[in-house]
């Protein structure tokens, strides 16, 4: 049996404590069920954990503390099972990106509690605010650009670990292009032993997943390759870098350092990871929630972001999102209430307590490998193929968010794309199109051929379509005052049925037609207008400049009541019953020319 859909109003406030409803009536299957997906979560969410730490340049215990924090402290603040929070490779990925240039690890471990901190802060003031619906601006477009580049930063940033060498001190690879000319610089100091072990892990990694692929891959591929660089070593095979082990004592409270400068520098990459974090969360909790016929409250997800953030922050952790795979695995395995997530997230911290010391036999070029493939697996070819054939504005979003995201930085990207995007489609809603269309003699409405001379008419009907905003009004008083060019035109009728905004630079545009047409001794009748837009008019002072007899509001039960009415106004004002009729339509836009 489907859950009933919550509607819109039961989720509408932040709830500080919402875990409490979900316990009420917390039984022993429940616990079971939980507790299973819990464990599973947990068998990924530990080597993952690592991979991220990796992506982001920093010690491996803030990848599995984060995962464990935020795995803990998220489900309490959030309504939902859905989500299970952590790192990820976008949000890592942005973290190494806005450290770019900072050689010294140690330089880095000072500002990571700050940047992360600042990320929950601005998710807590979003959620207030809630902003969360006005992330839908940012476009699939910018998100997919972004995801592209992310993927090509993760995949040759960990190429060095995966063939076993590194840059020198001096080598800063501040961008895409400068990582790539420092790794072709390096090639030729590859490391046979590293390169074979990478080799032998790929192969292991991509079979298990080929015939295995509800295993957790990532554990078990790590466990089988620290085996065998355990046997590589006794053969002689020297050289080889592992991970440093996991010392329970590293993890402990790290506030931020009290430095406004510091802080307002990291400001940016912040409020980059901070809407990263609400797009991955939010699309990720919408599509499992849809799953079950439930509705997700975005704005409480963001309220459980970002306090999850701030306790990674205080806590040794890294930047928490919503992960894809744990979310998906987690509701896979049985997951029935939030708790599911905090059982994975004490597991996680067990194994970091108890058997963390294991670490440091893991190859780092086998962690490296796995990265490598996670990177690659995030591109979406079908979904770069479906925006380069869309539009040409997609296709330029597309583009630029890359190279963006390569050259800048992958926050750059971000704002860049987004602002690129916004910009296109403002330009696009600006632009009207009118074609002329006329009733012939036996009163159907028919479009004019350009070929033909066109008649002389006496009233005019502009149809206008879409939003009238800021952007449009140029070009709107522009392409009104060329119709009204005509020496004998009498009343143009402006048909606003479809007009659903109205903003103060259109007024005035309005009101310089209005001028325009009492000079020339004519008149102005607007028709179909909607509740909102004869608000505007009416508050703005317009309607007495227009005359509330030339006026027609929007009949909802008769569509074409109004453009009626206004037509018989004009006739009247003209003081002829069988006036010739023109009507200007957006023929890409209007469905309805006869009405």
């Amino acid at each position: 049996m489907k859950k009933p859909v919550t509607s819109v109003t039961a989720v509408s406030q932040l709830d500080l404590f919402p875990i409490r409803n979900q316990v009420r009536e917390y039984g022993r299957e429940k616990l079971a069920a939980d507790f299973r997906a819990g464990l599973n979560v947990a068998l990924l969410a530990f080597p993952q954990g690592m991979a991220y730490a990796l992506i982001a340049g920093l010690p491996i215990y803030y990848g599995i503390f984060g995962s464990a924090i935020a795995a803990i402290v998220g489900p309490i603040f959030s309504r939902g099972h859905f989500i299970v929070l952590g790192p990820t490779n976008a949000t890592s990925v942005l973290l190494m990106s806005s450290f770019a240039g900072i050689a010294v690890v140690q330089d880095k471990l000072v500002l990571v509690p700050l940047i992360v901190i600042l990320a929950g802060i601005f998710l807590i003031l979003g959620a207030y605010l809630r902003v969360a619906s006005f992330i839908q601006f940012i476009s699939r477009t910018v998100i997919i650009g972004y995801i592209t580049a992310a993927a090509m930063l993760i995949t040759l940033n960990q190429v060095k670990n995966a063939l076993g060498f590194s840059f020198h001190s001096h080598e800063k690879a501040d961008s895409f292009f400068e990582s790539l000319f420092f790794t072709a610089r390096h090639l030729h100091e590859t490391h046979f032993p590293s390169l074979l072990l990478s080799l032998l892990t790929f192969a292991l990694y991509y079979g298990l997943n080929t015939k295995l692929p509800k295993l957790p891959n990532v554990a078990i591929t790590l466990v089988v390759m620290s085996c065998v660089a355990a046997v590589f070593e006794p053969l002689g095979a020297t050289g080889l870098r592992f991970l440093q082990e996991v010392n329970a004592s590293e993890w402990k409270f790290t506030p931020p350092p009290l430095d406004f400068a510091m802080a307002s520098s990291l400001l940016s990459g912040a409020l980059a990871i901070a809407l990263l974090s609400v797009l991955e969360g939010t699309s990720i909790g919408k599509s499992l929630a849809a799953r079950s016929g439930s509705r997700l409250d975005t704005n409480q997800e963001m309220f459980s972001m970002g306090v999850s953030n701030i306790a990674c922050g205080l806590f040794s952790g890294m930047p928490a999102s919503g992960s894809l795979t744990r979310s998906v695995l987690n509701i896979d395995s049985g997951a029935r209430t939030p708790m599911a997530s905090v059982y994975s997230g004490l597991l996680v911290a067990a194994g970091a307590v108890t058997i963390g010391f294991l670490v440091q036999y893991i190859p780092q070029a086998s962690l490296a490998v796995l990265i490598i493939c996670i990177g690659i697996s995030l591109i979406n070819f079908r979904n770069i193929r479906l925006v380069m054939k869309s539009t040409r504005s997609d296709a330029a979003v597309f583009v630029t968010a890359v190279i963006t995201g390569l050259v800048l930085g992958l926050d750059s990207a971000i704002y860049v794309g987004a602002g690129l995007s916004i910009m296109l489609f403002l330009k696009q809603a600006a632009i009207p199109e009118l074609v002329e269309y006329q009733f012939n003699e036996q009163g159907q409405l028919t479009a004019k051929n350009k070929e033909t001379e066109r008649a002389t008419p006496e009233i005019s009907i502009v149809h206008v379509e879409g939003d009238l905003f800021f952007g449009a009004s140029d070009l709107f008083r522009d392409q009104i005052r060329r119709i009204c060019d005509d020496p004998n035109l009498k009343i143009v009728v402006l048909r606003m049925k479809n007009v659903r905004l109205l903003d103060a630079s259109s007024v005035m545009a309005l009101d310089e037609l209005i001028n325009y047409m009492n000079e020339k001794d004519r008149s102005v009748v607007v028709s179909g207008v909607k509740k909102g837009v004869f608000r505007v008019i009416r508050d703005s002072g317009l309607i007495e400049r227009i005359g509330r007899q030339n006026i027609f509001p929007e009949s909802v039960s008769n569509p074409t009541l109004a453009t009626a009415n206004a037509i018989r106004r004009a006739q009247e004002i003209l003081g002829d019953d069988a006036a010739n009729v023109t009507i200007y339509v957006d023929p890409a836009k209007s469905g309805s020319k006869g009405e």
